[in-house]
């Protein structure tokens, strides 16, 4: 049996080196350029320099001529996914930066995808831009939440459908695949290409089905299909596949697109883990009722190189792994997928976390930052989507229904929270190797680093509550010089009693519970944002950008 460390050693040597206030109408300066806010609050310079660029790329050697056209015809495919989105967060991208002179501004609008700054709880940053609307420009400007749930429109809830209001002023809906349909048919077009070239007839299919889903937003079909798919080397992440961009009613999905090429001996070790998750399901730290389902043991996890990012995936905080389909019925049926992006972790870790620790970190115990640790507690983030509760107790539907705005925040919570868990048990069962100091310490420290993400990201909102709610339990102490030292005794009983309360909360579809959490823990300290300020000015990048594409893997000539 091989143990985790094993295995991230080995891929080590191999590389080198998943959602309430009102909705308020964002309006422009009716001057004919935008001017940056003063500079002394707001130096764009400096925001850009916040993103480390990070080339986007893979062994190409491994890849057969056929393999290399495929991936260029699902890069272009996955390039249409970013106008769309652009049109779902903001509207008219090219408006708005023809209003611009300034290179930084323009290079820091392009990264965030409209003029809000999405690590500073999407504040903007020029100026004439009022707040962003929490429904993004997926329901009217003008609308309440009144006049919605009064809407007697039978699919205003749909995840595939834009709400508009017509000449009467009423309310009506737009399918996705209508509304989006200039990008639509060309982006299904290369899907289509990409398959021709394709050699695995799995993927051959996934691809067809996928590219039919694009033009009627029938995703099922697909989303079984690539649950299917198990020995292709390439892969693709494409259309409406997270609500985090709703705000305001966590609704509505985003376009985006990822490209990745498979590991495919590791991620065969990797499979090792799955059989474990009805046993981790049933020793889960809560009352039984609330973990009678049974998670899908047909769920797989895979390591992989991403080689393209856009749209809604390509904003904010870069995601370091998946965990799809988001569709109840499939997970319920066939489980999930887990993707562990390898080449952008080791990014993230390197550039970001150990920077962090080395600043935030107690000194004696900064030897517990280990990448084999980021990297399972980031995999057993994504399996943990697969555990807890689907469906509420009481009759109230699906826990993301019941939640409305605030499951964003609360399963990722879950989530984040019950890696650690299965990491605990599965060190205890032998499976992993190390130190569980070692996991815990690099978890605190991903916190620090989740957290600079701000309250206008999912994640982050999740890491803010968490570290309140580890400090209120005594997991870790602050020393006087700064450094943060977790107390492993505490953290653990804080995990355990964390994990019962995200999952009774979602269980009960307790909705105004979730609110007061959210109200009460996902906040910044004054104290911890001077520590976060410190970060700062150690000039430790936030996040990540890409130099990626078909030019950067040298197939522009396919």
């Amino acid at each position: 049996m091989k143990k985790i460390i094993y295995l991230i050693s080995f891929i080590l040597v191999l590389t080198a080196c998943n959602n309430t206030q009102k909705e308020r109408e964002a309006t422009e300066k009716k001057s004919t350029e935008i001017k940056v806010k003063n500079p002394k609050e707001n130096n764009i310079k400096q925001k850009v320099e916040q993103y480390a660029k990070v080339k986007l790329t893979t062994d190409m050697s491994k890849l057969n001529d056929n393999e290399k056209k495929v991936l260029v015809h699902l890069i272009k495919a996955t390039e249409y996914m970013n106008p769309i989105f652009w049109q779902q967060t903001y509207g008219d991208k090219e408006e708005l930066l023809k209003k611009v002179n300034d290179p930084y501004t323009k290079e820091f609008i392009e990264i965030n995808y409209g003029p809000w700054d999405r690590l500073d709880d999407n504040k903007p940053f020029i100026e004439g831009v009022g707040p962003k609307p929490a429904g993004a420009n997926f329901y009217p400007k003008d609308m309440t939440k009144e006049e919605f749930e009064n809407a007697d429109l039978p699919d205003k809830t749909s995840q595939y459908t834009l709400i508009r209001r017509n000449k009467e002023g009423k309310l009506y809906t737009i399918p996705y695949h209508e509304a989006y349909a200039k990008y639509l048919k060309p982006a299904s077009e290369e899907l289509l290409k990409a398959a021709q070239y394709t050699e695995n007839p799995q993927f051959k299919t996934y691809l067809q089905l996928r590219a039919k889903a694009l033009l009627n937003d029938e995703f099922r079909p697909s989303d079984m299909q690539w649950m299917d798919m198990k020995d292709n080397h390439l892969d693709v992440v494409i259309g409406p596949i997270e609500n985090y961009e709703d705000q305001l009613y966590n609704y509505k999905t985003g376009y985006e697109g990822v490209v990745l090429v498979k590991d495919m001996d590791w991620s065969k070790k990797l499979a090792h883990f799955i059989q474990f998750l009805p046993e981790l399901q049933e020793k889960l730290p809560v009352e039984d009722k609330y973990k009678q389902e049974k998670p899908g043991t047909r769920s797989d996890l895979n390591a992989y190189d991403v080689l393209y990012y856009s749209g809604e995936a390509n904003t904010g905080g870069k995601t370091i792994a998946i965990n799809l389909p988001n569709d109840e019925e499939v997970q319920l049926k066939k489980g999930t997928r887990r993707l562990q992006l390898k080449n952008v972790m080791k990014a993230k870790f390197d550039r970001i976390l150990v920077p962090i620790a080395n600043v935030l970190i107690d000194s004696t115990q900064r030897k517990h930052i280990k990448f084999d640790a980021f990297f399972a507690n980031t995999m057993f983030h994504e399996v943990a989507h697969g555990l807890g509760i689907k469906n509420t107790i009481n009759g109230k539907g699906m826990a993301r229904t019941a939640l409305k705005e605030t499951y964003s925040t609360i399963e990722e919570g879950k989530a984040d929270i019950l890696g650690l868990y299965m990491v605990d048990q599965l060190q205890k069962k032998g499976e992993l190797d190390g130190d569980i100091k070692d996991y815990m310490t690099t978890f605190m420290a991903s916190i620090f680093r989740s957290v600079r993400f701000g309250a206008a990201d999912a994640h982050g909102v999740a890491n803010m509550i968490r570290f309140n709610y580890f400090k209120d339990h005594g997991a870790f102490t602050r020393n006087e010089d700064g450094t943060y030292k977790v107390n492993y005794d505490k953290m653990y009983d804080a995990m355990k009693s964390l994990s019962s309360l995200i999952l009774t909360l979602q269980g009960n579809g307790d909705y105004d519970q979730a609110l007061i959490l959210i109200k009460e823990k996902g906040v910044v300290s004054p104290q911890l944002q001077k520590d976060l300020e410190r970060l700062n000015e150690a000039n430790i990048p936030v996040d990540i950008i890409f130099d990626q594409g078909i030019e950067t893997l040298g197939l522009q000539n396919l």
